[in-house]
């Protein structure tokens, strides 16, 4: 079994920042790629960021590039997310989630179905 626990978020003003981690515990496990997708209310899950471990390369929502920052060590099984200049529209719940298969497609990186672990989210509220 693998568990997945986000934690970092928290209430702050517009313009502020935060750090989101996302730590993987359980069963020997080496994830092929990790994501943050966020769900605010009345919206849909929406993708965030993503980061395959073997090249190293990173995926960012356009509305979310330029401002945010995933990173992590595989090895360590932990990921976090660095988000500067937050709006009051990044106000979600941040989930992350790993894929244990290999080979994703990056055309398939926002999709949810695409992740094998989930975890059970951590609050990002910003205010004006």
């Amino acid at each position: 079994q693998v568990q997945l626990v986000e934690s970092g978020g928290g209430l702050v003003q517009a313009g502020a920042s935060l750090r989101l981690s996302c730590a993987a515990s359980g069963r020997t496990f080496r994830s092929y790629a990790m994501v943050w997708f966020r769900h605010a209310p009345g919206k849909e899950r929406e993708f965030v960021a993503a980061i395959r471990w073997m090249s190293s390369t990173t995926y960012y929502a356009d509305s979310v590039k330029g401002r945010f920052t995933i990173s992590g060590d595989n090895a360590q099984n932990t990921m976090y997310l660095q988000m500067n200049s937050l709006r009051l529209e990044d106000t979600a719940v941040y989930y992350c989630a790993a894929r244990a298969r290999v080979a994703l497609v990056p055309t398939m990186v926002g999709r949810p179905s695409e992740y094998d672990y989930w975890g059970q989210g951590t609050q990002v509220t910003v205010s004006s």
